[in-house]
């Protein structure tokens, strides 16, 4: 598998992003989807996580209730709608694809929030 983060990009506190994540290859909707994000100086943290039978979690706390994870198995895509964005949100946000023992991860992008 191939992952392919976009949409990140410069937002002004109080936005809005929502991130993609494309996924070439075969069975993607085999795989468990998540989101992690690493700030800088900081350990790689689980941001949320979407299984392959459709089931939601949002693990960070920080996060609950402003974002929202959702899979398209049509178009081999996971989505991560981020709301109600602060400056704790600046990280390079990494999708990840896990069927065991398969493990792939992409190769991040990049989220700023700053006025």
């Amino acid at each position: 598998l191939q992952l392919v983060e976009s949409g990140g990009g410069l937002v002004q506190p109080g936005g809005s992003l929502r991130l993609s994540c494309a996924v070439s290859g075969y069975s993607f909707s085999r795989y468990d989807m998540s989101w992690y994000r690493q700030a800088p100086g900081k350990e790689r943290e689980l941001v949320a996580v979407i299984k392959s039978t459709g089931i939601s979690l949002n693990y960070a706390e920080s996060v609950k209730g402003r974002v929202t994870i959702s899979r398209d198995n049509a178009k081999n895509t996971v989505y991560l709608q981020m709301n109600r964005l602060n400056a704790e949100d600046t990280a390079v946000y990494y999708c990840r694809a896990q069927s065991w023992p398969c493990d792939y991860w992409g190769q991040g992008t990049q989220v700023t929030v700053a006025s």
